[in-house]
C-alpha cells in the first residue's frame, strides 16, 4: 500500500513546517511527515524551509544569522508561532507511534551545506528514539554521503528533479550508483512521468516517492502504478483516494 507523505506538514492546508501544520496533519493519519532542517550559526537546529526568512516569516535575512533570541521573537506567517527548533518538532511527533518521519536537511543561502548538520540531526533522531522510523534526506550527494557515515541505520532518501538529474549525467547514469547510497529515490512527478519506463526498471516500486502532487487524477495515476510512497500538500485528499482505492481492491476480493 502506497505509503502518504504529509509535504512540510500539510502545507496546503496550514502554514509550512508549523507546529499547528504538524499537530493537523497527525490527525489526519499520514503515514510520515516531511519537513526541513536549518542550522544557525549560534548552533539552533530550525524546522524552516528555505535559507531566508522572507517568505515564510515576519521578518527578513538569512536564517543561519538568527540568535536564539531573535528566533523567539519571530512569528511564521498566518500564525502566532516562531520558527520551531528540531527538538520542539520532535518532541511533538515522537509520540506518534509508527509514524515515519523524513528530515530534508538543507544548505545555507549560497547553497553550502552546513558544516557538521548531518551528524547533529542524526544525534537528534536519536536523542528522541526515532531513528529507526527515520529517513534522512536530501538533494545533496555529499549530504547523503555524510549521513551515511555518521548514522549508517538511520534511511537515506535522495530527492530528484530534472535539472537535478541532467548535473548527475541523466537518471540511466545516477540510478544505479545510487543503489548502495540511499533506500528512497523520490523523484519529481513531471521527471518520474517523462522517464517511467527507466525508472521502474531501475528501481523497485517500494522504493520509490513521487513528489510532490496535490491534484486528484495526479494522484490516482501514481496509486494505480503501485508507486511505493507519495509526497502531498494535500494529504487529506492523498489519503481519501489511497483509502478509497484499498477499500475497492478488497471489495473485489471477495467478489
Amino acid at each position: 500500500m502506497t505509503k502518504i507523505i504529509g509535504h512540510r506538514g500539510a502545507r496546503n492546508l496550514w502554514p509550512e513546517n508549523s507546529l499547528t501544520g504538524f499537530r493537523n496533519a497527525l490527525r489526519l493519519g499520514v503515514d510520515a511527515i516531511e519537513f526541513d532542517v536549518h542550522l544557525t550559526d549560534s548552533g539552533e537546529l530550525l524546522v524552516i524551509h528555505d535559507a531566508a526568512l522572507d517568505r515564510t516569516v515576519h521578518a527578513t535575512g538569512p536564517v543561519r544569522r538568527l540568535s536564539p533570541e531573535g528566533r523567539l521573537a519571530t512569528r511564521l506567517r498566518d500564525t502566532d508561532e516562531s520558527i520551531p527548533t528540531l527538538s520542539d518538532v520532535l518532541g511533538m511527533l515522537a509520540a506518534r507511534d509508527g509514524l515515519h518521519l523524513h528530515v530534508e536537511i538543507k544548505s545555507d543561502e549560497t547553497g553550502t551545506p552546513y558544516p557538521g548538520i548531518a551528524a547533529r540531526v542524526a544525534e537528534e533522531l536519536r536523542r528522541f528514539g526515532v531513528d529507526h522510523r527515520s529517513h534522512l534526506t536530501s538533494f545533496d550527494i555529499s549530504v547523503l554521503e555524510e549521513c551515511r557515515l555518521h548514522a549508517p541505520h538511520v534511511g537515506r532518501l535522495v530527492s530528484v528533479n530534472a535539472d537535478w538529474a541532467a548535473r548527475q549525467g541523466g537518471l540511466s547514469a545516477f540510478l544505479p550508483a545510487a543503489d548502495d547510497l540511499v533506500d528512497i529515490v523520490a523523484i519529481h512527478h513531471e521527471l518520474m512521468a517523462d522517464e517511467w519506463e527507466l525508472i521502474r526498471s531501475s528501481v523497485p516500486l517500494e522504493r520509490l516517492c513521487v513528489w510532490t502532487l496535490n491534484e486528484e487524477a495526479g494522484i490516482r495515476r501514481w496509486l494505480e502504478r503501485g508507486i511505493g510512497h507519495l509526497t502531498s500538500d494535500s494529504p487529506d485528499l492523498a489519503l481519501g483516494l489511497r483509502d478509497a482505492e484499498v477499500a475497492s481492491m478488497r471489495l473485489q476480493e471477495k467478489l
